[in-house]
C-alpha cells in the first residue's frame, strides 16, 4: 500500500490475484450495475473514457428521491483502463444541481470540482402522509463510497489497481 493511497482512493489487488484482460475488467466494472441502486455504470466512449459511474439523478424513478432530498450536488467517476500497467485510472467530478418543479437541471458552476471526492449526505423528512397521519416521508443517504467500493472491488478482483487521479492525465 502506498503512503497516499488513502487520500487518492487507490486500491491495490491482494497479492497472488490473477490478472485478467482489459475487456474482462471493463465487463466486471459494468456488471456492478443493479436496477435498485441509485447509480449507474455505463460505457464512456461518448466522453472519451472507458467507463462512467454516476448517480441516477435524471432517471425518472430516482429524480423525485433526489429532489426531495434537495441534493445540491451530483457525482460522476470517469475511468480509463491502462492495460500496460494493469491499472484503472479514475477521476471524480462533482457538479452543482438546481431543482425546478422537482426536475433536476445540471448547472456547471464555479463549484464544479475534479479530483477525488469523498462525501456523505443524509436526511429524513417528516410530514403528513397520504393517510393524513404524521410520519416519515423520506429517508435518504448518498455516499460516494456506495459507488466507488463495488467498482474498486471489481477492479482489484481482476488483479488490477484502481488508481484515483487528482492531478495529471486520466
Amino acid at each position: 500500500m502506498g503512503i497516499l493511497d488513502f487520500l487518492t482512493s487507490t486500491r491495490r489487488p491482494p497479492s497472488g490475484t490473477a490478472v485478467l484482460s482489459a475487456d474482462e475488467v471493463k465487463n466486471r466494472i459494468l456488471s456492478v450495475n443493479r436496477a435498485t441502486a441509485p447509480y449507474r455504470v455505463i460505457d464512456g466512449a461518448s466522453e472519451g473514457v472507458d467507463v462512467i459511474a454516476e448517480w441516477k439523478i435524471v432517471d425518472a424513478s430516482w429524480y423525485e428521491i433526489f429532489a426531495k432530498a434537495h441534493l445540491a450536488k451530483t457525482f460522476r467517476i470517469l475511468m480509463k483502463l491502462h492495460p500496460e500497467n494493469h491499472e484503472v485510472r479514475a477521476v471524480d467530478h462533482e457538479y452543482s444541481v438546481s431543482w425546478e418543479a422537482g426536475v433536476p437541471g445540471l448547472k456547471l458552476a464555479a463549484s464544479a470540482s475534479r479530483g477525488q471526492v469523498q462525501s456523505f449526505e443524509f436526511g429524513r423528512g417528516y410530514a403528513f402522509t397520504e393517510t393524513l397521519a404524521p410520519g416519515q416521508v423520506y429517508n435518504y443517504r448518498f455516499d460516494t463510497g456506495e459507488i466507488k467500493k463495488p467498482i474498486q472491488e471489481a477492479v482489484t478482483g481482476c488483479g488490477w489497481t484502481y488508481k484515483g487521479v487528482t492531478f495529471g492525465k486520466l
